[in-house]
């Protein structure tokens, strides 16, 4: 009976706790916040920031008045967190936190990276502080945007395109990683060891980024003795080889391409290496 009573009341114990947590008062914030993290090279970009939304108002040129330092949103000052070395509009930015602020104006955009990350708004902003400034033009949109917005869009191994997005304004900041001798280093790494993991990223990479396409054919061919049956490496084979200006050999392995792809009724890759040979046809190589 004592065990009964024990287990009841601690029952009753626990339903009142959760009853306690679920009833907390909360009041949502006018303007979210909200956290972005992109995949970027070899590292990643965190922005933190809150959205306001229009709610009828003049935004730029009003609420945000032209020529000022804006937050670049709301609340505290938006912040942006890259852990690798990147090249923002040709300018280098070492790996860290910065707040980021922007000086809006009809026909151009100031964006600005500060060192002092962690302000509220831009009440204490200090251009003393500024990292960085550089010059951006904003575009319109005829398409209206609510709440404020930040957001990626045209990522590649090697670049991105970060937007600021708000009412019928849109600005975009080029990326560019700073990290391409290191992620050679590092395929030059783990291509001494075993290198049946590495080979498709090692030959896209090389692919992409025109770097030594002599290299990136040898290890697509040593691949496809690992996997001979596979048409995913005889696509990559072809790709290199129609870069390389031999029509012929690309079509021949895009064609073998094919031939193992329908073997297995993969019918992408069936597409894929059929894209390559329609490519090769139309090139003037």
């Amino acid at each position: 009976m004592k065990k009964c009573y024990i287990y009841v009341l601690a029952i009753l114990l626990a339903g009142i706790t959760f009853k306690t947590k679920a009833q907390a008062p909360r009041i949502p914030e006018a303007s979210p916040t909200q956290t972005i993290i992109q995949d970027f090279g070899l590292g990643k970009v965190t922005i933190t920031y809150s959205r306001p939304s229009v709610k009828g108002r003049v935004i730029f040129g009003g609420i945000n008045p032209y020529g000022e330092v804006w937050r670049t949103g709301a609340n505290a000052a938006t912040t942006i967190t890259f852990t690798e070395n990147v090249i923002i509009e040709g300018n280098h930015v070492p790996a860290g936190t910065y707040a980021l602020f922007s000086i809006p104006n009809k026909d151009e955009w100031t964006i600005i990276l500060n060192k002092t990350a962690k302000q509220w708004g831009a009440y204490s902003y200090k251009e003393a502080d500024d990292l960085l400034r550089f010059k951006v033009k904003p575009i319109y949109m005829a398409e209206k945007r609510e709440s404020f917005t930040i957001q990626f869009a045209n990522e590649t191994t090697h670049s991105s395109d970060l937007y600021l997005v708000w009412d019928h304004t849109a600005v975009a900041i080029k990326l560019n990683t700073d990290d391409d001798a290191k992620i050679t280093a590092n395929i030059d790494e783990l291509m001494k060891g075993n290198r049946k993991p590495y080979y498709f990223n090692a030959i896209q990479y090389y692919y992409e980024n025109n770097k030594d396409m002599n290299k990136a054919l040898a290890w697509a061919l040593e691949a496809e003795k690992v996997e001979p049956t596979g048409p995913w490496f005889k696509l990559w084979e072809a790709r290199i080889r129609l870069k390389m200006g031999d029509k012929k050999a690309a079509i021949l392995a895009a064609q073998q391409g094919v031939d193992l792809a329908k073997a297995t009724n993969d019918d992408e890759y069936v597409r894929l290496n059929q894209a390559v040979i329609e490519q090769a046809k139309k090139s003037k190589l």
